[in-house]
């Protein structure tokens, strides 16, 4: 507990600095692109195929690019289309290993590589997308608050109330008291954020938009978790890798930050609640 404890401490030391000085570019895309690349190889690990270097290879630079790009260029149709052609080019390169492998990588590995690659470099770039935003500077904060205060929210709860299990065949901890405290946390923590822009830096937050918009988050992050939980049971690993002490991997701490950004991400994409949120 207390390496765990101490782990948390000097990631969130060294990460914090990052986001105060996040209009930096390149600094925010690079901090995020280095975890993309990790984590994407920490995946090819559990299914299997980190060896295949015709499928690392590409992986790795995808990776890293995407990230890298996204805020550096105009995110506009030409930038998005030319993203959407590069994964369609790497997906057929992941089928075409599959293929030409004759039965030595099989197919639903392949697919999942695809799916958890896409899922995980979608869900670095989002956080700076948004934060690339009107606004952003300030939204995409939400997107490590749901994560965090949702998961320490879930654990103290499932601690000290936990009684019923969740889902036990995926994540024998977790507790239905502990997600329901997960989702009263991150509920409380948006009106908090809210509260904090409205009389710090005289926004005019909607707080039935953030109300919702953090419960939806918080059964999102609690879904990434699990996500990330399946995946590891299904090759039988406890942890995607051994990078940060008490911790596992990079996949085993920002499982719940991917999927909250990419929900995330997409919601405020919807002009009325972009425009009205703060």
């Amino acid at each position: 507990m207390l390496v765990r404890t101490l782990s948390a401490f000097i990631l969130l030391a060294a990460f914090i600095p990052c986001l105060i000085f996040s209009h930096l570019i390149p600094l925010l895309d690079i901090v995020l692109a280095v975890p993309c690349v990790i984590a994407c190889l920490e995946i090819l690990g559990c299914i299997k195929l980190k060896r295949v270097w015709l499928i690392t290879v590409p992986t790795v630079i995808i990776a890293a690019g995407v990230p890298l790009c996204i805020r550096a260029i105009d995110t506009g149709i030409e930038l998005s289309s030319l993203i959407l052609l590069v994964f369609i080019i790497y997906m057929f390169l992941l089928l075409g290993v599959g293929v030409f492998s004759r039965g030595k990588y099989k197919i639903q590995d392949i697919a999942l590589a695809f799916v958890m690659i896409f899922y995980i470099i979608f869900g670095f770039s989002s956080i700076l997308s948004m934060r690339a935003m009107e606004n952003g500077q300030y939204l995409y904060l939400l997107i490590f608050l749901s994560a965090w205060i949702t998961d320490t929210g879930a654990y103290f709860t499932g601690v000290l109330f936990g009684k019923h299990k969740l889902i036990p065949d995926v994540s024998p901890k977790k507790t239905v008291e502990g997600a329901v405290g997960g989702l009263v946390f991150c509920v409380v923590s948006f009106i908090i954020f809210g509260f904090i822009m409205q009389t710090r830096y005289q926004l005019a937050p909607n707080y039935i938009l953030l109300s919702v918009l953090a419960l939806i988050m918080a059964v999102v992050s609690m879904c990434g978790d699990l996500v990330a939980s399946l995946v590891k049971r299904e090759y039988d690993l406890k942890d995607y890798s051994k990078l940060i002490p008490g911790h596992g991997g990079i996949m085993d701490r920002f499982d719940s930050i991917i999927a909250t950004a990419s929900v995330m991400s997409v919601i405020l994409g919807i002009p009325y609640i972009a425009n009205n949120i703060l």
